[in-house]
């Protein structure tokens, strides 16, 4: 397929060159068409080094190709990432002084658009009223996603991740129009995208006996890693769940799939003997289960009764549980992407983030799943809202969707890590 990647003259410019290169190693076909603010940000060597064709940003090269046409007929995808601002209040007017312009507006192929901004100019009358009239030509919109921005802002106008704006432009591509929410999620993703790659995943809530009866645990059904599990095999990896006393009818289709193989395990302590075991082959470790992180000093060989205590409530001493994960950063393999989850009670968004950071420092982990949880929301419900935190603790993504859509949202922040740390 031939697909021309116009990117405008903003930071996340640099993200547009990972976009270019999952494109190409998709087998398409990538013409760039930088504008000239564009340049300042990334220079045309790089662009011609990715796309692997020659790039210009002028209306002036290639006069007997009459180009500044000739790439929008060409085209069977058009996306523009990032676009800025400016660059929709010039679509929207359907300005065309340079090569971009005069491809978009040459071009009937579908059109795929990721803006990027501050927030004050993305929730801007104008910018809204650019962006609804693009939407009623039919143009797709992928993000923006709310996160860090330039500078110390933070809100709604980052740009959504390059391995997110690929999946909508596969399915354009395929013919089908991806669905945005309002949190920005593209349901269709790519189902190759994870082959060849090992993914360690746990879930569910450890139990620490009491006695034979009894235990400490937690109201972790497990329905995030198992979605978490099943979005993974469903884009080509291969899938080692660890099942923390997760019931069956939750495991459904997962435990049945030929590349998906489930442990058992009860205790923090097997988790913690199972995960190191596997851990060896992983390429990528998401640790979504709810640990406990004390267990009963001694355990009780018979069922504690009333009538053997003499009316007096019995004392139970706890013990530290050992730290599953910082224990998996520890002894990491080369190359290995690790993703913890954070599952926090708070008043508001800002607790919620600092508590996460305060985790992320202490474990090392590639990324961290931070989510609110409470009485009515997190644990046993359907849906889930996700704050991926990067090693830097900015936030890289916000999703918000059921949980298999979450699950897919993860996935392609893990593929983000991944292909940055190939590419820089």
């Amino acid at each position: 397929m031939n697909i021309v990647l116009g990117v405008t003259g903003g930071i996340a410019a640099y993200k547009a060159v990972l976009l270019a290169r999952l494109f190409v190693e998709a087998g398409h076909e990538v013409h760039v068409v930088p504008t000239a603010d564009a340049l300042r940000f990334v220079g045309l060597p790089t662009w011609e080094a990715i796309s692997r064709h020659p790039v210009t940003s002028s209306v002036h090269d290639d006069v007997p190709e009459v180009r500044h046409v000739a790439l929008g007929q060409r085209a069977d995808l058009v996306v523009v990432a990032p676009a800025t601002a400016n660059t929709l209040a010039r679509m929207a007017a359907g300005l065309a002084d340079d090569l971009l312009g005069t491809t978009l507006l040459a071009t009937t192929a579908p059109v795929l658009v990721a803006p990027a901004m501050h927030t004050e100019m993305w929730q801007h009358a104008a910018t809204q009223h650019n962006v609804e009239t693009l939407r009623g030509r039919g143009i797709a919109f992928v993000g923006p996603d709310s996160g860090r921005l330039t500078g110390d802002d933070s809100g709604p106008g980052r740009m959504s991740e390059p391995t997110q704006i690929f999946a909508a432009a596969q399915s354009l591509l395929a013919g089908r129009h991806p669905h945005a929410s309002e949190s920005q999620i593209i349901v269709d993703q790519p189902t190759s995208d994870l082959a060849g790659l090992t993914v360690l995943v746990s879930a569910g809530g450890t139990r620490e006996p009491i006695d034979p009866v009894r235990y400490l645990g937690n109201r972790s059904s497990g329905r995030q890693g198992v979605a978490i599990a099943a979005a993974a095999a469903a884009r080509g990896a291969q899938v080692v769940l660890l099942s923390a006393n997760v019931d069956a009818s939750v495991l459904g289709e997962v435990g049945e799939r030929s590349t998906t193989r489930v442990v058992p395990v009860g205790t923090a302590a097997e988790l913690e003997a199972a995960a190191r075991t596997e851990a060896a082959g992983a390429d990528v470790i998401i640790m979504a289960a709810a640990v406990a992180d004390y267990r009963v000093a001694e355990v009780s060989e018979g069922k504690l009764r009333k009538e053997d205590t003499g009316g007096t409530p019995p004392t139970l001493q706890l013990v530290e549980n050992p730290d599953i994960l910082r224990g998996l950063v520890v002894s990491r393999a080369p190359g290995q992407t690790i993703v913890g989850f954070a599952a926090e009670t708070v008043e508001g968004e800002d607790e919620l983030l600092e508590r996460g950071r305060r985790k992320l420092a202490r474990k090392g982990v590639d990324l961290l799943a931070v989510n609110a949880v409470g009485w009515i929301e997190g644990f046993e419900s359907a849906g889930n809202t996700l704050y991926i935190l990067d090693r830097t603790g900015e936030v890289v993504r916000r999703i918000n969707g059921t949980k298999r859509e979450t699950a897919d949202g993860l996935l392609d922040s893990v593929l983000a890590v991944r292909l940055a740390r190939d590419i820089l």
